[in-house]
């Protein structure tokens, strides 16, 4: 499995996480921007993510849920500001409550996810630029580091059945 590479620039209160896939960049794209895909690997098992409406365009949103081994459900809400498809999309992320509602006790992040062509495979650059340095280090002790990579991990799983699929 390929690593997913943190970096932490502390003065600019950012997360830099970057990752490469073995898929095409429409594909990789297709797979971060779509429901469908995002709902099987956006949670690290054991939980799944489930979309309730996603509306990928400038101005639009998403909103969804994390579901866990006893049911318990954290909801986000992802509010999407510049997309250059195939290219880069950037976004607010929030933990609201089921109706999209923003927990005011968890901090916003603001995404800028970047995806660079290399032939038959994509690096995921993510700059991640929180609050402040304390909401940063809120956000890794939940386990976000873990988190992230072990989606990944689901994302490479998900683009090799679909590889063996079209074969």
């Amino acid at each position: 499995t390929k690593e997913t590479i943190y970096t932490k620039d502390s003065a600019k209160k950012q997360m830099k996480v970057t990752r490469e896939f073995e898929a095409p960049v429409k594909q990789v794209w297709k797979y971060w921007t779509e429901s469908k895909y995002l709902d099987q690997w956006w949670a690290p098992k054991p939980w799944h993510a489930h979309t309730q409406s996603m509306d990928f365009r400038e101005g639009g949103k998403w909103l969804y849920y994390m579901e866990g081994p006893a049911a318990e459900r954290h909801y986000c809400r992802a509010d999407y500001e510049t997309i250059l498809t195939n290219k880069r999309y950037t976004g607010l992320d929030a933990f609201c409550d089921e109706k999209g509602n923003i927990n005011p006790d968890m901090p916003r992040m603001n995404w800028d996810v970047s995806f660079v062509d290399l032939d038959d495979r994509t690096r995921v650059d993510v700059i991640i630029t929180f609050p402040s340095e304390e909401d940063m280090d809120k956000i890794v002790e939940m386990g976000f580091k873990e988190g992230f990579a072990m989606a990944h991990n689901n994302l490479d799983e998900l683009l090799m059945k679909m590889k063996d699929y079209r074969l």
